[in-house]
């Protein structure tokens, strides 16, 4: 059985549109078929960097088939991060920046809550930066619990 994962890949750190499409053929071949792909989006930084002056994300949404289970895509997510140099900070009070970050937005309709992984996205309702790239990709696709669609999540986000 194959499953459906739903990623939101992105930086901005060295050359972010390289990076994203190297993240991209990453994914698809370790993880799965890039069965969607949206355009790539560059937003400002979202949340508290503290004293960091970030520069622009660029972010990209894909629906990857997979045979893998949710934490093993969580596993290799987190490898093609690392090799494309990512450096995680024990610090955890703000954001920092990054050559490449894989979130795991949603896989099949599956909630998912361990220590090292919930699914969906717990803050992805929030973001317009994740939102605007899923929307591309998935726009009526309903998120497991809170039952609105995508488009409808967008749609209700304050400007």
């Amino acid at each position: 059985m194959m499953n459906h994962v739903a990623l939101l890949i992105g930086g901005n750190q060295g050359d972010r549109h390289a990076l994203i499409q190297e993240a991209t053929a990453l994914i698809a071949e370790r993880i799965g078929a890039v069965a969607l792909a949206s355009r790539i989006y560059e937003t400002e930084p979202w949340g508290d960097f503290g004293d960091e002056k970030p520069q622009p994300f660029l972010n990209r949404a894909l629906l990857v088939e997979t045979a893998l289970a949710a934490h093993e895509v969580l596993h290799e997510a987190l490898s093609i991060e690392a090799e494309l140099g990512r450096r995680r900070s024990s610090v955890r009070h703000h954001y920092h920046s990054r050559p490449m970050d894989i979130d795991l937005i949603f896989f099949n309709d599956e909630v998912i809550d361990t220590p090292t992984l919930t699914i969906p996205h717990p803050r992805m309702h929030l973001r317009r930066f994740v939102l605007e790239p899923l929307v591309e990709i998935i726009p009526d696709y309903r998120h497991p619990t809170l039952h609105k669609t995508i488009r409808e999540l967008l749609d209700e986000l304050p400007e």
